[in-house]
C-alpha cells in the first residue's frame, strides 16, 4: 500500500476525535456501565471496524480488506486474554468502580501509544531483515505450546519494572482523591493510585503485544493495517470488559482457541519465509485461508467453552441434589 502522509494523519485524527469524545463521556459522567450500554458501545466500535475495514477494500483491494479483518479480529480475540489480568489489576489496587472506565480508557490509549513504538520498530526491523520471520514464526509456535500447557490463569498480578519505577520515583498517596491522578496532601504533591493503575494497565498491555504484534505481521506486512487493526482492538476493549467481565470464567477453553491461532500464524510465517527463499515445498497461504483459520476457531472455542461450562455446572447441581436428597 502506497499511502500519502495525510492518510495516516486524517487516521490517527479520526482515531484520536473518537477517544476523544469517548473520554469526554466517561469524565462528565463517572459511573460503572449498565449491561445494555455496554452492549451498545461494543457494536459501535466493531462497527466502526467493520466499515473501515470495508473501505479499505473498496479502495484498496480485496487482499488489504482481508488482511484488515484477519489482522483486526486475531488482535481483538489475543485482547481478550488482557481482560483477565485488568479484572486482577481492579482488584489489587481497589479502583473504585464509578472511576474504572476511566482508568481502562487513559491505560488503553497508553497502551496504544507503546504498541505504535513496536509497529514501527518492527516494520522497519522486517524490511531489512527478512529472516525475521524464522525468528517471529518459531516466537509465536513456542508460546502456542506454553498456552497449551498452562493449566489455568494467574492468580495474582505482579508487578511489572515500570510500574514499581514509578512507585520508586515518584511520591504516591495512600488512597483516591476521586479522579484526581494529582492530590495534595500535607502541603505536598503527590499522585494517587489513579495514575499507578492507569500505568499499570498500559504497560501490562505491552507486554501481551510481544506476541499479538508478531502475530499480526504474520497475516499482513503493512504498517497502516497493522496500526489500525491494533487501533480498533484496543478501542473496543474499554466496553468489552464490562461486557464480559462475568463470562471470562466460562470461557474455559479460549487459551486453547488462541493457542491453534498463534500456531497457525507462527507456520504460516515460516512456510512464506521458506518460499520467499526458494524451497519448493513451503506452501504460500492465502490471506482468505488464514481469515477463515481465525473465525472458525474462535468459533469453536467459544462454543465448546460455553457448552463445557454449563455440563460442568448441571453435573455440581445434581451431585448436590443427590447429597441432599
Amino acid at each position: 500500500m502506497d499511502l500519502h502522509t495525510w492518510v495516516w494523519l486524517a487516521t490517527i485524527g479520526g482515531f484520536a476525535a473518537v477517544i476523544g469524545f469517548d473520554f469526554w463521556l466517561v469524565a462528565r459522567n463517572p459511573r460503572d456501565p449498565s449491561f445494555r450500554e455496554s452492549v451498545l458501545w461494543v457494536l459501535g466500535y466493531v462497527s466502526l471496524a467493520v466499515v473501515f475495514g470495508l473501505g479499505v477494500t473498496l479502495f484498496a483491494g480485496g487482499r488489504y480488506g482481508g488482511e484488515f479483518f484477519a489482522g483486526w479480529i486475531t488482535e481483538y480475540s489475543l485482547s481478550v486474554d488482557n481482560l483477565f489480568v485488568f479484572v486482577l489489576i481492579m482488584s489489587r489496587f481497589a479502583v473504585p468502580r464509578e472511576y474504572r472506565q476511566k482508568v481502562l480508557l487513559v491505560g488503553i490509549v497508553l497502551a496504544l501509544a507503546l504498541r505504535a513504538v513496536f509497529i514501527v520498530a518492527g516494520a522497519s526491523a522486517i524490511s531489512r531483515f527478512d529472516w525475521l520471520f524464522y525468528v517471529f514464526g518459531a516466537f509465536l509456535v513456542f508460546t502456542a505450546w506454553k498456552l497449551l500447557r498452562q493449566e489455568e490463569a494467574e492468580e495474582e498480578f505482579a508487578e511489572n519494572a515500570a510500574l514499581r519505577a514509578v512507585r520508586r520515583v515518584v511520591p504516591t498517596s495512600d488512597g483516591y482523591h476521586g479522579a484526581a491522578i494529582t492530590a495534595r496532601v500535607n502541603g505536598r504533591r503527590v499522585v494517587t493510585p489513579m495514575l499507578i493503575v492507569m500505568v499499570a494497565v498500559g504497560t501490562t498491555d505491552l507486554l501481551f503485544a510481544v506476541d499479538s504484534i508478531p502475530a499480526i505481521f504474520g497475516l499482513t506486512r503493512e504498517p497502516y493495517l497493522v496500526f489500525t487493526a491494533n487501533a480498533f482492538a484496543l478501542m473496543g476493549l474499554r466496553q468489552l470488559f464490562f461486557l464480559v467481565g462475568g463470562l471470562l470464567d466460562r470461557l474455559v477453553y479460549l487459551s486453547k482457541g488462541l493457542a491453534f491461532v498463534l500456531a497457525f500464524i507462527g507456520f504460516k510465517l515460516i512456510f512464506e519465509a521458506l518460499h520467499h527463499h526458494g524451497v519448493p515445498w513451503a506452501p504460500e497461504v492465502p490471506i482468505a485461508l488464514s481469515l477463515g483459520v481465525i473465525v472458525v476457531t474462535l468459533l469453536i472455542t467459544t462454543i465448546a467453552s460455553l457448552v463445557g461450562t454449563r455440563r460442568r455446572a448441571a453435573a455440581v447441581t445434581r451431585e448436590a441434589e443427590a447429597e441432599v436428597g
